[in-house]
């Protein structure tokens, strides 16, 4: 990847209930289904500045209430769900036209892509992004800089990697904060 190419970073936030992560979201009516895009666009130069960025709130239609345990999870509330959000399809095409043509690279602490592959499968919808776009930053860098970063969320990398959380726990877009300023100090290192 070349200097003047464009990355992005993607967290997402989706519906979830206690115990629901243990049970791989198995139990009766669980769907993960996305109620928060987050994305920033960075130039994929040795500062990585960030471009743009991203941030929808998106309403859930299996499960439009959200549950206790998930608004305490990321601090999401049910009032601003309800003010902000936009259905499925809609912030699918708004998240396509944000990586446009330029983004040559799409970064996540894991597999969130397959979560929007899930949604459109949900909704009746053709999954419109190029998988190989897709990188789990979690599985690159406990890989290649730091094994103790695979047991790490994302809202954890300011504690692990050393640096001030750069704004709410589990909320999209700053969790991708938290990732981008991850690389920006590997970068430096000569480690990313």
């Amino acid at each position: 990847m070349s200097a003047n190419e464009v990355i992005a970073v993607m967290d997402l936030e989706w519906t979830a209930w206690e115990g629901s992560h243990a049970r791989k979201w198995s139990g009766p009516g669980e769907e993960r289904e996305i109620i928060q895009i987050g994305a920033i666009k960075l130039d994929n130069t040795d500062a990585l500045t960030e471009l743009d960025s991203f941030d929808v709130m998106v309403k859930p239609t299996i499960n439009p209430e959200l549950s206790d345990y998930i608004i305490n999870f990321t601090g999401i509330t049910q009032s601003r769900l309800n003010a902000e959000g936009v259905s499925f399809p809609v912030a699918l095409k708004q998240l396509v036209a944000f990586f446009g043509g330029d983004t040559k690279a799409v970064y996540s602490w894991g597999t969130d892509f397959k979560v929007i592959k899930e949604n459109c499968q949900l909704n009746n919808l053709f999954f419109p992004l190029d998988e190989t776009l897709f990188i789990n930053a979690r599985e690159l860098l406990s890989r290649t800089v730091d094994s103790a970063l695979n047991d790490v969320y994302s809202s954890g990398l300011p504690e692990a990697v050393g640096f001030p959380p750069p704004g709410t726990a589990h909320q999209g877009i700053d969790d991708c904060y938290c990732i981008a300023e991850t690389f920006r100090i590997f970068r430096k290192q000569g480690k990313f």
